[in-house]
């Protein structure tokens, strides 16, 4: 199977319910493309769809907690490059301890499916820290909120988002 990307508005069902409402918000234009659902995880869709690891990025949900709150955010990085959760992040969100969010969190609290998490569509308030490798790019392939599709757009299109900063977020 080959993927053939679409406008991610002629294909609303291969999107989940929030990140359909943050396509139609958006002034760039956003592609989609329907995949294996098996093979949404990172490595395995790049190998068999051959995308550039350094091409896809990866949407990392964190929980920081001080004094007993717990704020979320997501962040954005290459998937050739990991996120320094417990030192840049966890000092740009002032957390105290951080943490990757569980599964059941992350999935509850964005309304999309695990291994398909997005920046777009996130709940209001939380911040969307994208790395400025991600940022630079000309076009990056990101999560659709489901692991049955694939969204590509302009890493400027990340960057651009409301709730966005751009960080050097990788060590």
């Amino acid at each position: 199977m080959d993927l053939r990307w679409v406008p991610a508005l002629d294909r609303i069902d291969l999107l989940a319910e929030p990140v359909a409402r943050a396509v139609r918000e958006l002034k760039e234009e956003v592609r989609v493309a329907e995949i294996d659902a098996e093979l949404a995880d990172t490595a395995a869709f790049c190998d068999r769809y051959g995308v550039a690891m350094d091409a896809s990025a990866n949407c990392v949900v964190v929980a920081g907690k001080r004094g007993g709150e717990v704020r979320y955010a997501a962040c954005m990085v290459l998937a050739t490059t990991r996120a320094d959760v417990n030192g840049v992040i966890r000092r740009h969100l002032d957390a105290r301890k951080i943490s990757f969010a569980s599964m059941d969190d992350a999935v509850s609290l964005t309304g999309m499916e695990y291994g398909g998490i997005t920046p777009l569509g996130l709940p209001e308030g939380w911040p969307i820290l994208v790395d400025s490798r991600v940022a630079a790019h000309p076009e990056v392939v990101i999560g659709s909120g489901v692991r049955r599709s694939k969204l590509a757009l302009p890493g400027a299109a990340l960057a651009g988002l409301k709730a966005a900063e751009v960080l050097d977020l990788a060590n």
